[in-house]
């Protein structure tokens, strides 16, 4: 005989999540190097893919010529990331619980800069998964041009992937995520090899490029009148943007398996020295190839370098190997995202276990998993694509100014930790967080004041905001938390009890819940909102037979409502005797079915809502099942 069982939201959840896990297994579902690598490394990574890009889509703002500057401001950017990273490499060492900017910057600079930093970094993880999904999309609609038209549902529905592996665990996601990234590193090296054995012996000049907008507008020159330091700061501001990521590491540390530290630290190692040599490998080629487009993302002929470079690379666009560079780029930008909901969700339990974010988000689901903080990321995500039209050029000015703060506050901590602690061979790692401070202090001014009019405005005045709703959710709780001190003054005994049954008209569920009433209080009452005068005498005599000697009272409701007879006659009952407590008990029916219940009033919840602000006020519903 089969099984006719309505399917319930627990099994679509568990075909969708997996099975609960129990917390005993939470060490098991910790991280290698390994997977380590592609689930937080992946952000970092994948920035190969567009960073190049955007200094050469500022350079060419200038002129052609100006494009020849790109390689050394590539240099510096790998400095940068070798210097961030050493930092971060000690701030594991010293904090091998986890050692996020905003636990390094709340436990060494005090609440308030660890606040701030906490504030960028969630800013800078939704801007993450912004421009890591719309990128991906932007790879390879590069190579089926037709996609072109597409970027916004596309970008949706990867997030929405992404957010659904991330909620059926982390070890599952970063076994998903595991051979795209490393299938992505081995594509743009074997691209590099073919790209560097074609460029031997050709200067770094590119005799052709061409740079347009969507309405054909020439990009070429567009704002020469700007003087060349400023647009070089501009450029390398905007590849900075390789730099977001670096931190995830540090943020993760406690997902890795033990020895903790020593794993993560490892991790961040290969992320820095794949990130350098890829990053500069694209970045030399770049000046070699023949032709460059560096169109706008809302040009429909738009085309990513780094689809020029493999399509030159590989001698055409339509090679497996041209193709197996775009699916790759494709896969880790999409999974990119994936640094951000391993990082987002944590961090913000941190913060809401603090008392700065709502108490839920510290919460772990039953896969293990901080959900409440995964769909939150996903939400916020889309949102900002959506605004944006999936436009990678609107995304990329906004992004880097958030890890930047954070950076620059996590380096400034770890100066006044090494201050405080003072442990063997401090001096150096003194010295290298000072540098660290310095470099980062100087890159977000760098950043803020060259992307200011182009969108990072935005996150100046986001910052704040975020830090003020920080500000204003921790005193909510503090006063919370002093009501509720248990005094010498104890809460009064109620004197009195009255229960009341609503009846809206008389059946078998109504009369389950009359021998409810009835045991809770003998001498309770039954109500009746009178909707249809014409009913009166039914009701009376039905209710005559059938209500056990309970006293039935008849509230008139001139407008129709079936509530505000309610509130009133309540009311009027505690206007009485205000020390009483009155329990409103409502009739509540269940199907087994999720679309009965569009046929069916969902008064129980209307009255709770209504009578939710009236102190000494209980509302229970009694429920009868319907097949």
């Amino acid at each position: 005989m089969s099984d006719n069982k309505p399917l319930s939201w627990g099994a679509i959840r568990r075909a969708l999540f997996g099975k609960p896990i129990p917390t005993s297994r939470a060490s098991h579902e910790r991280l290698s190097p390994l997977i380590g690598l592609p689930v937080f490394a992946s952000d970092a990574l994948s920035s190969v893919a567009y960073a190049s890009e955007a200094i050469l889509s500022i350079l060419i703002l200038f002129s052609i010529a100006a494009l020849q500057y790109q390689i050394w401001i590539s240099l510096a950017v790998c400095i940068l990331i070798l210097i961030v990273a050493l930092s971060y490499q000690m701030t594991i060492q010293a904090y091998p619980q986890g050692g996020g900017s905003y636990i390094v910057a709340t436990e060494n600079l005090g609440t308030k800069p660890g606040l701030v930093a906490g504030a960028a970094l969630m800013i800078d993880y939704v801007l993450t998964v912004s421009v890591s999904i719309a990128a991906g999309v932007a790879a390879i609609s590069s190579a089926y041009p037709g996609l072109h038209a597409y970027l916004v549902p596309l970008s949706l529905f990867f997030i929405g992937m992404v957010a659904l592996a991330n909620l059926r665990g982390v070890k599952e996601s970063g076994a998903l995520f595991a051979i795209p990234t490393y299938g992505f590193v081995l594509a743009i090296l074997i691209m590099l090899g073919f790209a560097i054995y074609r460029s031997v012996g050709q200067p770094p000049i590119i005799p052709h490029v061409v740079a347009r907008a969507k309405d054909g507008k020439d990009l070429i020159g567009m704002d020469a009148s700007f003087p060349i330091w400023f647009l070089l700061l501009r450029s390398f501001a905007a590849g900075c943007t390789a730099l977001t990521g670096i931190e995830a590491v540090s943020d993760g540390v406690q997902a890795f398996k033990a020895p903790e530290a020593k794993n993560a630290v490892i991790t961040l190692r290969w992320m820095a020295v794949i990130l350098i040599s890829l990053f500069l490998g694209v970045g030399y080629v770049a000046q070699h190839i023949p032709e460059l487009t560096l169109h706008r993302t809302d040009n429909p002929d738009f085309r990513t370098v780094l689809s020029q470079i493999a399509a030159w690379a590989f001698g055409s666009a339509t090679s497996p190997l041209y193709y197996f560079v775009q699916f790759s780029t494709f896969a880790i930008l999409i999974l990119a995202a994936n640094t951000a909901f391993a990082d987002f969700p944590r961090l913000s339990s941190f913060i809401a276990r603090d008392g700065f974010l709502p108490r839920p988000l510290a919460r772990q689901g039953d896969r293990l998993v901080f959900h409440n903080g995964i769909i939150i990321l996903a939400v916020a995500a889309g949102v900002l694509v959506w605004l944006f039209k999936g436009e990678l050029d609107g995304l990329l000015p906004l992004y880097a100014v958030g890890v930047f703060t954070a950076f620059s506050l996590s380096q400034a901590g770890m100066v006044a930790h090494w201050l405080k602690k003072r442990p063997r061979g401090w001096q150096r790692k003194l010295a290298l967080n000072v540098v660290g401070t310095i470099l980062c202090v100087a890159v977000l001014l760098i950043i803020a004041v060259t992307k200011f009019k182009e969108g990072a405005w935005v996150i100046l005045i986001l910052l704040p905001l975020v830090f003020s709703m920080f500000v204003a959710i921790r005193k909510r709780y503090d006063r919370m938390t002093s009501q509720l001190v248990i005094t010498d003054v104890l809460p009064k005994m109620p004197r009195g009890h009255t229960s009341l049954l609503l009846v809206p008209r008389v059946h078998n569920g109504i009369l389950a819940a009359l021998n409810y009433a009835r045991v809770t209080d003998p001498d309770c009452q039954a109500i009746h909102v009178v909707l249809d005068e014409r009913r009166i005498g039914e009701i009376q005599d039905t209710w005559a037979t059938y209500g056990a000697n309970v006293p039935l009272v008849l509230l008139r409701s001139p407008y129709r409502s079936l509530i505000d007879p309610v509130l009133d006659y309540v009311d009027e009952l505690l206007r009485e005797n205000n020390e009483q407590v009155i329990t409103v008990i409502v009739p509540e029916a269940v199907s087994t079915r999720w679309y009965h219940k569009l046929l069916q009033e969902n008064v129980a919840q209307q009255l709770k809502s209504a009578l939710g602000m009236r102190p000494n006020v209980v509302v229970t519903n009694v429920k009868y099942f319907l097949k």
